[in-house]
């Protein structure tokens, strides 16, 4: 049996992504296969039980293990375009003010531009989580100042987008608005960019974040496996300098 890390459920397998985007990204003529992206698991996708996504688990399994907080005051937490079943872990947390934020769902708390977000003060979360939302964003760079801005002195942030191996560069054209090529470059039609994992990083340094990798040893032995994440998963972390050591 395998746990999904987040909703703690016991399952014989995880299931597979759903046979329509495979089918669609096989039309597609491009050199990488979807086995190229760094956390992806396609055989074993998202959890029978809540849904959750591999990556989601593997954000499940930093928030039960690392995310500790001893502050007198609640943790502060901004959860950027929200997913139900990670969402409800993460206000369901003990001592803490959760908020989430998004452009245009009407699920969030807040209506948000991440490139833009004055309606939160400089320093105002201590953890925040951004995944999958920068590969969408025409300024990338506006958007990462913003989530250091608003990031309070030694917080944390789960930073994540897809990352597909093998490539020296990312490839980024905002003004691509053919929904193929979108799909045929960015790999979705709503992305504007495929990020290279070393460009990705030296972004987020040049924002001035400190970039933690977390990868399957960090984890231990045989629980990336146990919770269906591929051992090609790596989890990166952006810390704000500073705060209380």
């Amino acid at each position: 049996m395998r746990q999904c890390s987040l909703c703690l459920s016991q399952v014989p397998n995880f299931l597979p992504l759903p046979d329509n985007l495979v089918r669609l990204f096989n039309r597609l003529e491009v050199d990488y296969s979807l086995e190229d992206f760094e956390t992806l698991n396609v055989g074993q996708y998202s959890c029978p039980s809540c849904g959750a996504a591999d990556r989601e688990r593997l954000y499940a399994l930093f928030v039960r293990a690392c995310l500790q907080w001893g502050g007198e005051q609640p943790m502060r937490i901004l959860d950027i375009a929200p997913a139900p079943a990670l969402s409800r872990l993460l206000s369901g947390l003990n001592h803490v003010h959760y908020r989430s934020a998004d452009l245009c769902s009407p699920l969030a708390d807040d209506q948000v531009d991440i490139t833009d977000m004055a309606l939160y003060a400089d320093a105002s979360f201590d953890f925040i989580l951004c995944s999958h939302v920068l590969e969408h964003v025409p300024d990338d760079a506006k958007a990462i100042a913003e989530l250091y801005r608003v990031l309070a002195p030694g917080g944390a942030a789960i930073l994540m987008v897809p990352i597909l191996l093998g490539r020296d560069a990312t490839d980024e054209d905002p003004a691509v608005d053919d929904v193929n090529e979108r799909w045929r470059r960015f790999g979705q039609d709503d992305h504007v960019r495929m990020y290279a994992r070393e460009d990705y990083l030296a972004r987020l340094r040049r924002g001035g974040f400190e970039v933690l990798e977390l990868n399957s040893a960090t984890f231990g032995e045989g629980v990336f496996r146990q919770h269906g994440i591929t051992e090609q998963s790596v989890l990166y972390i952006g810390r704000k300098p500073g705060g209380a050591e």
